[in-house]
Protein backbone atom coordinates (compact mmCIF):
# COMPACT_ATOMS: atom_id res chain seq x y z
CA UNK A 1 0.00 0.00 0.00
CA UNK A 2 2.68 2.32 0.90
CA UNK A 3 4.18 1.67 -2.86
CA UNK A 4 1.17 2.53 -4.21
CA UNK A 5 0.89 5.57 -2.58
CA UNK A 6 4.18 6.29 -3.52
CA UNK A 7 4.03 5.77 -6.99
CA UNK A 8 0.80 7.80 -7.34
CA UNK A 9 2.55 10.62 -5.53
CA UNK A 10 5.55 10.47 -8.16
CA UNK A 11 3.66 9.89 -11.16
CA UNK A 12 1.65 12.80 -10.45
CA UNK A 13 5.00 15.02 -9.61
CA UNK A 14 6.62 13.61 -12.94
CA UNK A 15 3.28 14.43 -15.34
CA UNK A 16 3.74 17.82 -13.96
CA UNK A 17 7.49 17.98 -14.74
CA UNK A 18 6.69 17.23 -18.43
CA UNK A 19 3.96 19.55 -18.39
CA UNK A 20 5.92 22.19 -17.31
CA UNK A 21 8.23 21.82 -20.55
CA UNK A 22 5.28 21.55 -23.17
CA UNK A 23 5.40 24.47 -25.76
CA UNK A 24 2.18 27.60 -25.32
CA UNK A 25 -0.35 27.03 -28.48
CA UNK A 26 0.31 30.14 -30.06
CA UNK A 27 1.24 31.61 -33.20
CA UNK A 28 0.81 30.84 -36.66
CA UNK A 29 2.07 27.24 -36.19
CA UNK A 30 -0.29 26.65 -33.21
CA UNK A 31 -2.11 23.91 -34.44
CA UNK A 32 0.92 21.84 -34.33
CA UNK A 33 1.92 23.06 -31.08
CA UNK A 34 -1.75 21.76 -29.90
CA UNK A 35 -1.48 18.45 -31.63
CA UNK A 36 2.24 18.11 -29.42
CA UNK A 37 0.56 18.97 -26.11
CA UNK A 38 -2.62 16.51 -27.09
CA UNK A 39 -0.33 14.00 -27.90
CA UNK A 40 1.35 14.45 -24.56
CA UNK A 41 -1.10 15.31 -22.15
CA UNK A 42 -3.42 12.27 -23.49
CA UNK A 43 -1.88 10.03 -20.50
CA UNK A 44 0.28 7.28 -20.06
CA UNK A 45 2.67 6.10 -16.75
CA UNK A 46 5.07 8.30 -17.31
CA UNK A 47 7.69 5.38 -16.38
CA UNK A 48 10.38 6.32 -18.52
CA UNK A 49 10.61 10.30 -17.02
CA UNK A 50 10.23 8.42 -13.35
CA UNK A 51 13.00 5.79 -14.01
CA UNK A 52 15.01 9.02 -15.13
CA UNK A 53 14.27 10.27 -11.70
CA UNK A 54 14.60 7.71 -9.46
CA UNK A 55 17.64 6.84 -10.80
CA UNK A 56 19.01 10.13 -11.05
CA UNK A 57 18.67 9.99 -6.77
CA UNK A 58 19.83 6.08 -6.23
CA UNK A 59 23.10 8.20 -7.41
CA UNK A 60 22.33 10.88 -4.97
CA UNK A 61 21.28 13.03 -7.64
CA UNK A 62 20.00 16.24 -5.53
CA UNK A 63 19.33 19.68 -8.47
CA UNK A 64 16.60 19.93 -10.90
CA UNK A 65 19.26 19.13 -14.38
CA UNK A 66 17.41 15.79 -14.73
CA UNK A 67 14.18 17.84 -15.23
CA UNK A 68 14.27 18.84 -18.34
CA UNK A 69 15.98 15.13 -19.40
CA UNK A 70 12.72 13.46 -17.86
CA UNK A 71 10.41 15.82 -20.01
CA UNK A 72 12.44 15.05 -23.30
CA UNK A 73 12.58 11.37 -23.21
CA UNK A 74 8.64 11.63 -22.24
CA UNK A 75 8.37 13.97 -25.69
CA UNK A 76 10.74 11.41 -27.85
CA UNK A 77 8.46 8.49 -26.13
CA UNK A 78 5.27 10.14 -27.42
CA UNK A 79 6.69 11.13 -30.89
CA UNK A 80 7.47 7.29 -31.74
CA UNK A 81 3.33 6.31 -30.97
CA UNK A 82 1.97 9.21 -32.44
CA UNK A 83 4.11 7.86 -35.88
CA UNK A 84 3.23 4.40 -35.08
CA UNK A 85 -0.45 4.95 -34.92
CA UNK A 86 -0.34 6.41 -38.24
CA UNK A 87 -2.51 4.37 -41.15
CA UNK A 88 0.82 3.85 -42.67
CA UNK A 89 2.08 2.23 -39.59
CA UNK A 90 0.21 0.20 -37.52
CA UNK A 91 -3.41 2.24 -38.53
CA UNK A 92 -4.91 2.16 -35.49
CA UNK A 93 -7.69 5.36 -34.18
CA UNK A 94 -7.32 5.16 -30.52
CA UNK A 95 -4.46 4.82 -27.76
CA UNK A 96 -4.99 5.29 -24.09
CA UNK A 97 -8.90 5.74 -24.29
CA UNK A 98 -8.83 8.74 -27.07
CA UNK A 99 -8.62 9.49 -30.44
CA UNK A 100 -5.00 9.08 -31.60
CA UNK A 101 -3.36 12.19 -32.96
CA UNK A 102 -3.78 11.65 -36.55
CA UNK A 103 -7.46 10.77 -35.77
CA UNK A 104 -7.78 13.87 -34.14
CA UNK A 105 -5.80 16.61 -35.86
CA UNK A 106 -5.18 14.43 -39.50
CA UNK A 107 -2.65 12.69 -41.10
CA UNK A 108 -0.52 15.91 -42.06
CA UNK A 109 -0.68 17.39 -38.64
CA UNK A 110 0.15 14.03 -36.91
CA UNK A 111 3.13 13.36 -39.08
CA UNK A 112 4.62 17.14 -38.60
CA UNK A 113 3.17 17.06 -34.03
CA UNK A 114 5.01 13.73 -34.17
CA UNK A 115 8.71 15.51 -36.05
CA UNK A 116 7.97 18.36 -33.77
CA UNK A 117 8.44 16.53 -30.31
CA UNK A 118 11.34 14.70 -31.95
CA UNK A 119 13.06 18.04 -32.30
CA UNK A 120 11.86 19.94 -29.61
CA UNK A 121 12.75 17.26 -26.80
CA UNK A 122 16.19 18.34 -27.67
CA UNK A 123 15.79 21.61 -27.66
CA UNK A 124 13.94 20.93 -23.68
CA UNK A 125 17.33 18.59 -22.75
CA UNK A 126 19.70 21.93 -23.50
CA UNK A 127 17.93 23.76 -20.95
CA UNK A 128 20.09 21.29 -18.47
CA UNK A 129 23.24 23.59 -18.84
CA UNK A 130 21.92 25.73 -17.62
CA UNK A 131 20.73 24.03 -14.62
CA UNK A 132 24.08 22.71 -13.56
CA UNK A 133 28.32 23.11 -13.03
CA UNK A 134 28.74 19.96 -14.33
CA UNK A 135 28.05 20.81 -18.90
CA UNK A 136 29.65 17.88 -20.01
CA UNK A 137 27.51 15.64 -18.01
CA UNK A 138 24.26 17.52 -19.93
CA UNK A 139 26.53 17.25 -23.08
CA UNK A 140 26.72 13.15 -22.87
CA UNK A 141 23.36 12.81 -22.27
CA UNK A 142 22.10 14.27 -25.15
CA UNK A 143 24.42 12.24 -27.25
CA UNK A 144 23.26 9.15 -25.48
CA UNK A 145 19.33 10.00 -25.97
CA UNK A 146 20.26 11.12 -29.55
CA UNK A 147 21.97 7.53 -29.76
CA UNK A 148 19.14 5.30 -28.20
CA UNK A 149 16.06 7.05 -30.12
CA UNK A 150 17.72 7.10 -33.45
CA UNK A 151 18.59 4.77 -36.07
CA UNK A 152 20.79 2.96 -33.37
CA UNK A 153 18.18 2.61 -30.51
CA UNK A 154 14.46 2.88 -31.47
CA UNK A 155 13.80 3.81 -34.99
CA UNK A 156 16.58 0.93 -36.11
CA UNK A 157 14.46 -1.53 -33.98
CA UNK A 158 11.10 0.15 -35.73
CA UNK A 159 12.65 0.21 -38.84
CA UNK A 160 13.15 -3.87 -38.69
CA UNK A 161 10.29 -4.47 -37.25
CA UNK A 162 8.19 -2.68 -40.20
CA UNK A 163 10.49 -4.05 -43.09
CA UNK A 164 9.69 -7.73 -41.26
CA UNK A 165 5.85 -7.58 -40.48
CA UNK A 166 4.30 -10.57 -42.43
CA UNK A 167 7.11 -12.27 -42.30
CA UNK A 168 8.34 -15.32 -39.68
CA UNK A 169 10.64 -13.77 -37.22
CA UNK A 170 13.45 -15.97 -35.56
CA UNK A 171 15.11 -15.72 -31.78
CA UNK A 172 17.75 -13.55 -33.37
CA UNK A 173 15.66 -10.92 -35.80
CA UNK A 174 12.97 -10.42 -32.61
CA UNK A 175 15.36 -9.86 -29.92
CA UNK A 176 16.99 -7.10 -31.77
CA UNK A 177 13.78 -5.28 -32.76
CA UNK A 178 12.82 -5.69 -29.06
CA UNK A 179 16.13 -4.61 -27.79
CA UNK A 180 16.10 -1.20 -29.79
CA UNK A 181 12.31 -0.48 -30.78
CA UNK A 182 11.53 -0.67 -26.94
CA UNK A 183 14.57 -1.57 -24.97
CA UNK A 184 16.04 1.15 -25.99
CA UNK A 185 14.12 4.39 -24.66
CA UNK A 186 14.36 2.77 -20.98
CA UNK A 187 17.60 2.16 -21.25
CA UNK A 188 18.10 5.97 -22.15
CA UNK A 189 16.30 7.43 -19.45
CA UNK A 190 17.76 5.17 -16.35
CA UNK A 191 21.34 5.66 -18.05
CA UNK A 192 20.82 9.65 -17.91
CA UNK A 193 19.79 9.71 -14.31
CA UNK A 194 22.96 7.99 -13.47
CA UNK A 195 25.54 9.82 -15.53
CA UNK A 196 23.74 13.05 -14.95
CA UNK A 197 24.24 12.01 -10.95
CA UNK A 198 28.12 11.66 -11.33
CA UNK A 199 27.99 7.72 -11.54
CA UNK A 200 31.00 6.08 -12.73
CA UNK A 201 31.70 4.29 -16.01
CA UNK A 202 31.19 0.78 -14.74
CA UNK A 203 28.00 1.77 -12.82
CA UNK A 204 26.18 3.18 -16.22
CA UNK A 205 26.83 -0.19 -18.01
CA UNK A 206 25.33 -2.16 -14.96
CA UNK A 207 22.27 0.18 -15.08
CA UNK A 208 22.43 -0.21 -18.99
CA UNK A 209 22.10 -4.42 -18.17
CA UNK A 210 19.05 -3.91 -16.05
CA UNK A 211 17.14 -1.33 -18.30
CA UNK A 212 17.74 -3.91 -21.04
CA UNK A 213 16.01 -6.58 -19.09
CA UNK A 214 13.41 -4.28 -17.84
CA UNK A 215 12.66 -3.56 -21.70
CA UNK A 216 12.98 -6.81 -22.91
CA UNK A 217 10.43 -8.05 -19.87
CA UNK A 218 8.27 -5.09 -20.55
CA UNK A 219 7.99 -5.75 -24.08
CA UNK A 220 6.97 -9.66 -23.91
CA UNK A 221 3.82 -8.31 -21.34
CA UNK A 222 3.52 -5.99 -23.71
CA UNK A 223 2.67 -8.63 -26.00
CA UNK A 224 0.78 -11.00 -23.17
CA UNK A 225 -1.57 -8.52 -22.92
CA UNK A 226 -2.48 -7.45 -26.80
CA UNK A 227 -3.92 -11.36 -26.67
CA UNK A 228 -5.76 -11.40 -23.25
CA UNK A 229 -6.57 -8.08 -21.86
CA UNK A 230 -9.11 -5.73 -23.92
CA UNK A 231 -9.81 -2.14 -25.60
CA UNK A 232 -11.33 -0.88 -22.28
CA UNK A 233 -8.85 -1.66 -20.12
CA UNK A 234 -5.68 -1.13 -22.33
CA UNK A 235 -7.24 2.10 -23.93
CA UNK A 236 -6.19 1.02 -27.31
CA UNK A 237 -6.69 -1.92 -29.84
CA UNK A 238 -6.00 -5.22 -28.76
CA UNK A 239 -4.77 -8.01 -31.13
CA UNK A 240 -3.47 -5.27 -33.18
CA UNK A 241 -0.18 -7.49 -33.94
CA UNK A 242 -2.31 -10.38 -35.10
CA UNK A 243 -4.17 -7.83 -37.36
CA UNK A 244 -0.31 -6.71 -38.51
CA UNK A 245 0.26 -10.11 -39.18
CA UNK A 246 3.37 -9.78 -36.16
CA UNK A 247 5.75 -12.52 -34.91
CA UNK A 248 5.72 -11.52 -30.96
CA UNK A 249 7.12 -13.20 -28.54
CA UNK A 250 3.83 -15.23 -27.42
CA UNK A 251 3.75 -16.35 -31.34
CA UNK A 252 7.25 -17.56 -30.55
CA UNK A 253 7.54 -19.31 -27.95
CA UNK A 254 3.87 -19.69 -26.46
CA UNK A 255 2.08 -17.79 -23.64
CA UNK A 256 3.04 -20.53 -20.89
CA UNK A 257 6.71 -19.46 -22.01
CA UNK A 258 6.13 -15.82 -22.33
CA UNK A 259 5.26 -15.98 -18.61
CA UNK A 260 8.25 -17.38 -17.01
CA UNK A 261 10.59 -15.07 -19.32
CA UNK A 262 8.88 -12.45 -17.82
CA UNK A 263 9.63 -13.18 -14.29
CA UNK A 264 12.83 -14.48 -15.04
CA UNK A 265 14.25 -11.00 -16.92
CA UNK A 266 12.72 -9.10 -13.99
CA UNK A 267 14.00 -11.02 -11.40
CA UNK A 268 17.43 -10.42 -13.37
CA UNK A 269 16.67 -6.64 -13.52
CA UNK A 270 16.29 -6.84 -9.60
CA UNK A 271 19.19 -8.84 -9.18
CA UNK A 272 21.22 -6.09 -11.17
CA UNK A 273 19.40 -3.45 -8.91
CA UNK A 274 21.09 -4.64 -5.89
CA UNK A 275 24.20 -4.63 -6.43
CA UNK A 276 23.76 -0.84 -6.67
CA UNK A 277 24.21 2.05 -4.34
CA UNK A 278 21.08 3.36 -2.79
CA UNK A 279 17.87 2.69 -1.43
CA UNK A 280 16.60 -0.04 -4.10
CA UNK A 281 12.66 -0.28 -2.74
CA UNK A 282 11.42 2.01 -5.22
CA UNK A 283 12.87 1.12 -8.11
CA UNK A 284 12.13 -2.55 -7.33
CA UNK A 285 8.69 -2.20 -6.66
CA UNK A 286 8.69 0.08 -10.11
CA UNK A 287 10.09 -2.63 -11.87
CA UNK A 288 7.78 -5.05 -10.54
CA UNK A 289 5.02 -2.95 -11.43
CA UNK A 290 5.82 -2.42 -15.04
CA UNK A 291 6.55 -6.02 -15.30
CA UNK A 292 3.22 -6.73 -14.11
CA UNK A 293 0.70 -4.41 -15.31
CA UNK A 294 -2.62 -4.88 -16.52
CA UNK A 295 -2.94 -2.46 -19.19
Amino acid sequence: MEFEWWLSEASAETDEVVRAYLPPEEGYQKTVLSAMNYSVKAGGKRLRPLFLREVYRLFGGTGREAEPFMAAIEMIHTFSLVHDDLPCMDNDEYRRGVYTTWKAYGYDMAVLAGDALAIYAFETAAKAFAMTDKPERVARCIGLLAQKSGIYGMIGGQTADVELTGQPLDEKQLDFIYRLKTGALLEAPMMIGAILAGADEEQVRTVERMAACVGQAFQIRDDILDLTSSREVLGKPVLSDEKNHKTTYVSLYGMEQAGKDVEKLSREAIGILETLPGSHEMLRGLILKLVTREK
